[in-house]
C-alpha cells in the first residue's frame, strides 16, 4: 500500500508517520532521509544533492524524482511506503503517479491531517526554535496552502483523499488514520 500523509508544518505527519511504521511496519519515505543516505553514500546523486543543499537553493524536481525512483526499485519499498513531504507539487504529483504506474502500482491513500492555523502557529512557537516567529510560520503556512494544497484537489478529484481531524490528541489521530487504511485494506 502506497500512503502519503499530508498536511500543514506543524500538523504532526512525521508523527503519524512514525507511529504508522512502529506499529504496522509499513516502510517510511522522507526525501530528507534519503537525501542525507545518498550524500553519505556518496552517490553521483548524493554529490549533486551537497552542492545544491551547501548553496542554499531548493533541491530541482528532477534530482527529487531521481531520488524517489531510486528509492522505489530497492528492495525496501517493494511492498509500498509512507510518503512524508512528499509529493509538494503537481508537477511531483503527475511524476509519482507516472512513477508508481511504472512499477506496477500506484497511490493508494492520501491522508491530509487538518489542523487550524491557529493551532499550528501555536504548536511551532511551542517547539521554541529560534527561526519559528509567528510571522515566519504564518508565511510558511500561506506558502504551503498557495503551492501544496492544489495536489490535495488532485487526488481528491481521484478519489483518494481522506481528510483527518489533527486538532486532537496524538493517539486518537492515530485511530482515526488506521481506521481509513484498515477499510482501505479490506477493499483492496
Amino acid at each position: 500500500m502506497n500512503v502519503i500523509i499530508f498536511g500543514p508544518p506543524g500538523a504532526g505527519k512525521g508523527t503519524q508517520a512514525a507511529l504508522l511504521r512502529e506499529r504496522l511496519g509499513m516502510e517510511h519515505f522522507s526525501t530528507g532521509e534519503e537525501f542525507r543516505r545518498h550524500i553519505t553514500d556518496g552517490t553521483a546523486l548524493g554529490q549533486q544533492i551537497r552542492a545544491i543543499v551547501e548553496s542554499g537553493d531548493l533541491v530541482p524536481d528532477a534530482i527529487v524524482l531521481d531520488v524517489v525512483r531510486d528509492a522505489l526499485q530497492s528492495e525496501r519499498f517493494r511492498n509500498g511506503c509512507i510518503f512524508d513531504g512528499f509529493p509538494r507539487t503537481l508537477e511531483q504529483a503527475y511524476a509519482l503517479d507516472k512513477l508508481l504506474a511504472d512499477l506496477g502500482q500506484a497511490v493508494d491513500a492520501v491522508l491530509t491531517i487538518d489542523v487550524p492555523d491557529d493551532e499550528l502557529v501555536r504548536r511551532m512557537l511551542a517547539r521554541g526554535r529560534s527561526d519559528d516567529t509567528e510571522s515566519v510560520i504564518r508565511e510558511r503556512l500561506r506558502i504551503y496552502r498557495e503551492r501544496t494544497e492544489p495536489v490535495l484537489e488532485y487526488y481528491q478529484r481521484q478519489g483518494k483523499l481522506f481528510r483527518i481531524l489533527g486538532n486532537a490528541p496524538i493517539e486518537q489521530v492515530h485511530q482515526e488514520i488506521r481506521s481509513v487504511l484498515s477499510s482501505l485494506a479490506t477493499k483492496q
